[in-house]
């Protein structure tokens, strides 16, 4: 089953990058953000996290602006996504500017984050059908 969004709530996607399975960072002619497949949102970001999104045709989205820094910094934390190295950051850089964006626009998410209180929820256990 292919997870990646044919469309965004920002309009026609002109490029779609894979961060990570079922999370997807798009770009549109103005706007993007990140969308993350609903199969994929409760087990790897925390409802913390999940308040700083938005519904959208089975995708949880977060705006590129400020919300998508978000979604970044839980991969980051949990080992999902590699913060990148190049002519443009150089190690350790990239991480930063995610946190300095959070630290200005979402406070709140950055107290519990430093907190430890930003671990993703846990899955229910499926019951294994009884013989």
């Amino acid at each position: 089953m292919s997870y990646e969004p044919a469309y965004s709530p920002w309009g026609l996607i002109q490029t779609r990058k894979t961060l990570c399975p079922g999370f997807f960072d798009v770009s549109t002619a103005s706007h993007g953000g990140i969308m993350v497949a609903r199969e994929f949102v409760a087990g790897n970001l925390s409802p913390t996290a999940q308040r700083y999104g938005f519904w959208e045709g089975g995708y949880l989205c977060f705006e590129e602006d400020s919300d998508a820094q978000i979604v970044l910094r839980e991969l980051m934390d949990r080992g999902l996504y590699t913060a990148p190295v190049n002519e443009y950051f150089g190690p350790g850089e990239y991480s930063k500017c995610i946190d300095d964006t959070i630290r200005v626009c979402h406070p709140d998410y950055w107290r519990a984050h430093e907190a430890g209180l930003t671990q993703p929820a846990q899955q229910p256990k499926v019951k294994e059908r009884e013989r």
